[in-house]
């Protein structure tokens, strides 16, 4: 019995060899538009704009947040905005360059970041100025305001007269006496002195009359307190206390003959 043919063989074809399939070619072709569902391509549209309007908000947030970064790098981190100019307000006493160098702001410093208060108080430590503020000129200015003392009195000091304001401090010094302040005779003049509050006090409660005649206030002691006048009479003040009281009185007494008058005790008045 002959064999058969093999399984699983497939002859024929030319000169008995065997015999291919079909080859199959593939072709990417593309869709038109009628291909997509009317319906599939609305939905489709309304995701993507859905996706664009929830990151509309987070693009907007970036693109603020780098703006503000931007400028806050040019305005605190360049010289852009840097100081050019210290002018300077109500300044008498005390000169511009005085000002300038005690504020102690570098040239070029970023205007935003200097500090304002600090500089105010490194000006306000002249002995001059009893106050000073300091604002922001943009875009490179600094500008000082000085309010200075008001003198209240000189003290004979060391060959020198010491002008002193309404708190006692020492903000001037003088070769000779200025016109039109009442002389204070103490030891050591200053804030922190007794008597030199103490004469500023009884300064303070004289009437016009009793000003205008005032030739010096000597404080030997808290409670020998003497006012010189012109002429040469003296009042007796004794302490500080009881101020205007004593002003009225002596000021009563003026017209009196009499070179020395005690208002020590108001109530109980002496003179000779």
């Amino acid at each position: 019995m002959s064999p058969g043919p093999a399984r699983g063989r497939t002859t024929g074809g030319d000169g008995g060899s065997g015999r291919r399939g079909p080859v199959r070619r593939w072709q990417l072709v593309r869709a038109g538009s009628d291909a997509v569902p009317a319906s599939t391509r609305r939905f489709m549209a309304r995701a993507r704009q859905r996706r664009v309007r929830a990151a509309l908000p987070w693009a907007v947030a970036a693109g603020v947040v780098a703006l503000v970064g931007l400028i806050a790098w040019t305005v605190l981190g360049t010289g852009l905005f840097g100081v050019r100019e210290v002018r300077v307000d109500g300044g008498e006493l005390v000169t511009p360059v005085q000002v300038r160098n005690a504020a102690a702001v570098p040239d070029g410093a970023p205007l935003a970041r200097v500090d304002l208060e600090a500089a105010a108080r490194r000006i306000g430590r002249l002995p001059a100025v009893e106050r000073a503020t300091v604002t922001r000129d943009w875009p490179d200015a600094l500008v000082v305001t000085v309010t200075e003392r008001t003198a209240a009195a000189a003290v004979p000091h060391d060959g020198r007269f010491e002008v002193i304001d309404v708190t006692g401090v020492v903000f001037r010094s003088l070769p000779e006496q200025p016109t039109g302040l009442p002389l204070v005779r103490v030891a050591e003049p200053g804030p922190a002195d007794p008597g030199t509050r103490a004469a500023l006090e009884v300064l303070a409660a004289l009437t016009p009359r009793l000003r205008a005649e005032l030739a010096d206030v000597t404080v030997e002691g808290l409670a020998r307190i003497t006012l010189r006048l012109r002429g040469g009479r003296e009042v007796v003040w004794g302490d500080a206390t009881q101020g205007e009281d004593k002003a009225r009185v002596a000021t009563a007494l003026l017209d009196r003959d009499a070179d020395r008058i005690d208002v020590s005790v108001p109530d109980v008045v002496t003179f000779r």
